[in-house]
């Protein structure tokens, strides 16, 4: 009998670990395939009531967060993305900061010349837009911008420019107390109706002016970490998972954040996939259906 008992004990502690084991694999499985995925393109449709009625509809991809770093994002694969976000013959492009990363857990670190070479290669009509993120000030902001300017990209630090039908601002760094949205304000023209404005974190959205009609960020990475029943341990925001991920339209205005393309602190994602964002603008007069893959987001309910 107690031979018995313990032949029972011991199968029930290598059944045990069997399990666990299992579950352990299943889970750096698929840690690895949404770490290392492709970017999904996410797309939408925003109504710009500044536009000219008539005014073809202008496309702008956000792209956020590379976090330049070994293993997860060698410059080879930013490379990769660079030409999938071509292949979508965007008019602007619009990088919200976080070029590179700082975690201490990557495999090797990249000078910012070697991080960001991949993207001279973006082709956007109207050009490529970049703010910094606080990854970017914390490491050396003054080489992040002298790095972009030398590959042509066009740098906005609390600032604007006008370039065919839209006027980008771009707005430093909020987390690390660099955006200036007063500043902003005041070298704008006064009318906002065609104003896109991107920064790195989205906790700028509800101190902008309300006849501003979008703002695009990153910052969050949607959770990076996912719960399979739903919710992330942090979303790096001070307003929670009110502006953590996705589309959110509030009093008239819409907020796209996306999950961005790297990994921060923890160098893998979990049940969230990077992304890109193509959004669409038309002018009022055109119709629009307001849909990210065929249904409308919200800041509860990141994309998947």
């Amino acid at each position: 009998m107690r031979r018995l008992f313990r032949w029972v004990q011991s199968h029930r502690w290598r059944t045990a670990f069997g399990v666990l084991g299992l579950i352990a694999i299943t889970c750096i499985a698929i840690a690895w395939r949404d770490t290392m995925a492709d970017p999904v393109v996410r797309r939408t449709e925003v109504i710009m009531p500044g536009l000219p009625a008539g005014t073809p509809p202008i496309t702008v991809v956000l792209m956020s967060d590379l976090h330049v770093a070994n293993p997860d994002m060698p410059p080879s694969r930013l490379a990769r993305i660079v030409g999938q976000v071509n292949d979508l013959r965007p008019d602007y492009v619009l990088i919200a900061g976080d070029l590179i990363t700082n975690r201490q857990l990557a495999t090797k670190l990249y000078t910012y010349r070697e991080a960001l070479a991949p993207l001279s290669g973006l082709k956007a009509k109207q050009g490529t837009f970049v703010v910094l993120g606080n990854h970017d000030h914390w490491r050396d902001p003054a080489e992040a911008l002298r790095e972009l300017e030398k590959l042509g990209l066009t740098t906005l630090v609390n600032d604007y420019a006008e370039r065919g039908p839209l006027i980008i601002a771009g707005l430093d760094d909020d987390m690390t107390q660099n955006a200036d949205i007063g500043a902003l304000i005041a070298k704008l023209p006064q009318q906002h109706g065609r104003t896109v404005v991107f920064s790195h974190g989205p906790d700028v959205f509800p101190k902008l002016p309300t006849d501003m009609p979008l703002t695009l960020a990153g910052h969050t990475h949607c959770g990076q970490v996912r719960y399979p029943w739903g919710g992330s341990p942090a979303y790096m925001s001070n307003y929670g998972d009110r502006y953590a991920c996705g589309r959110i339209d509030e009093n008239g205005r819409t907020l796209i954040v996306t999950a961005g393309l790297g990994v921060s602190v923890l160098p893998f994602r979990f049940l969230v996939k990077p992304d890109v964002w193509l959004v669409t603008l038309r002018a009022p007069s055109q119709p629009t259906v307001q849909t990210q893959n065929g249904a409308q987001t919200s800041a509860r309910t990141p994309p998947r």
